[in-house]
């Protein structure tokens, strides 16, 4: 059971469900009128909390940071909305509805409270609540393409500049001299010979070789932009009229 003193520990909290499932955050505690005890809480859920539903916290409890109540997350989804007039009550035909919803026995807690029929509020006083929207503004993440890596072949020329060495025949003439003159001597004095001198070149030869240049691979950058969002949030204006002279004071 919640209690008056809880109450800050409870608003602006996550609701659990009995299973453990978070399904959204308690934006309002309502009082019984008779006992002043905890009896309804809101609880904000879908996107931004845009969605706001009530579920009985008459047997609910404060586990650790956060609301557990006894009911499954889709049924709190799923509660009838209800309107709170301009004194912050539930109306009998809405809280009676809601107690159909959960399958709460509605006489009893009338018995337990001593009710004859008031619904549930948020304290004793007569004080009138005013209330405003906050516009929440969120990020969600989306696809927005892909990126891959294609590896293909190409053929270029290439062009290089290789000296080639080749041999050429060249005559030599020398004249018989005292240094020479045996080996000139050394054969018949008139015949016929010849000899045979064997020429090279050579040649440019293209081979090609593998080789790894380089590894490439593909990464994110995260940049961060700024974007203006506009939207619209109501603001509740409470006045003050005197019946003399229906005077005016805002505030």
């Amino acid at each position: 059971m919640i209690t008056k003193e809880q109450i800050p520990e409870v608003l602006d909290h996550q609701v659990y469900d009995a299973e453990g499932k978070k399904i959204g955050e308690a934006g309002h505690v309502f009082l019984d009128d008779v006992t002043g005890r905890p009896e309804w809480a809101s609880v904000r859920t879908g996107l931004f909390g845009s969605n706001e539903t009530f579920v009985p916290i008459h047997d609910a409890a404060m586990v650790e940071d956060h609301l557990e109540v006894p009911y499954s997350k889709d049924q709190v989804k799923g509660a009838p909305r209800v309107d709170v007039d301009q004194g912050g009550h539930l109306s009998e035909q809405e809280e009676r509805r809601l107690y159909d919803y959960y399958g709460v026995d509605w006489g009893g807690y009338a018995q337990e409270a001593g009710r004859t029929g008031a619904g549930g509020t948020r304290g004793r006083d007569e004080a009138m609540t005013r209330s405003e929207e906050e516009m929440r503004v969120g990020v969600e993440r989306q696809e927005t393409g892909t990126a891959r890596l294609r590896k293909y072949v190409v053929t270029e020329d290439v062009h290089r500049t290789v000296p080639v060495r080749r041999e050429e025949v060249r005559v030599e003439r020398e004249p018989i001299t005292e240094e020479n003159r045996d080996e000139a001597m050394g054969g018949p004095e008139i015949s016929e010979a010849e000899h045979e001198v064997t020429l090279h070149e050579e040649h440019p030869v293209v081979e090609t070789e593998v080789r790894p240049v380089e590894r490439v691979r593909l990464t994110t950058d995260e940049r961060t932009e700024e974007e203006t969002v506009e939207g619209q949030v109501r603001k509740e204006r409470i006045e003050e009229e005197a019946d003399e002279d229906k005077r005016r004071r805002r505030r």
